[in-house]
């Protein structure tokens, strides 16, 4: 039985630092932190890909209890059930893929200069991604399509708003890579099923 360790240090170890830099350093000084380890357009188009993992480690404000029990349950179910390796895996490919889909998407429309500079950081893009991962431990059917059909409507829900922002496409893209990893395997499943089979 797998005990999850990392979910419960990254959750705590993330709300620690959003405590921490409130706590200890000035208002610019956190701000000058926060963009500095920012996904933003002006970062990654001057390569500092670096950001692609310290964007996952800082957050603007303390998470709200709410979504960081959420965050430690998925997490913890995740390593619980696939192993440390495989969540954080998922977690860095979701963060860094959509995030670097949202980057594509932005150089081609010509951002603005606020957008280019924005504070992008946090544990969303890995929260979905490892959420879509997840819905292959359900049981083949009606109830894992429907389940995965509502996720993606619950996610693409934000961008028919009018006050849509980059990081609703960035969830988006997370979720859809994380039910990519989830597709997988399913086909890897099915296939070590039929294999069994033919092996009788």
């Amino acid at each position: 039985m797998r005990v999850p360790t990392l979910a419960p240090a990254y959750v705590g170890g993330v709300q620690l630092l959003a405590y921490a830099s409130r706590r200890l350093l000035s208002e610019p000084a956190r701000q000058d932190l926060l963009r500095s380890c920012s996904t933003n357009v002006d970062n990654l188009a001057a390569g500092r890909r670096s950001t692609l993992v310290t964007s996952a480690l800082l957050v603007e404000e303390p998470m709200e209890l709410p979504y960081a029990l959420l965050l430690l349950a998925v997490l913890g179910y995740a390593e619980y059930a696939h192993g440390a390796w495989w969540t954080a895996g998922v977690f860095l490919f979701g963060h860094a893929g959509a995030t670097l889909l949202v980057y594509g998407g932005l150089r081609a429309g010509r951002p603005s200069p606020a957008t280019r500079a924005a504070l992008d950081v946090g544990t969303s893009y890995g929260f979905y991604a490892v959420l879509g991962a997840l819905t292959s431990a359900l049981p083949r059917g009606p109830l894992r399509a429907a389940t995965r059909i509502a996720l993606l409507a619950l996610a693409a829900k934000p961008l028919l708003n009018r006050g849509r922002g980059f990081t609703d496409a960035g969830h988006f893209a997370a979720l859809g890579l994380g039910l990519g990893v989830a597709g997988a395997m399913d086909h890897r499943s099915a296939a070590v099923d039929y294999r069994s089979v033919m092996n009788r």
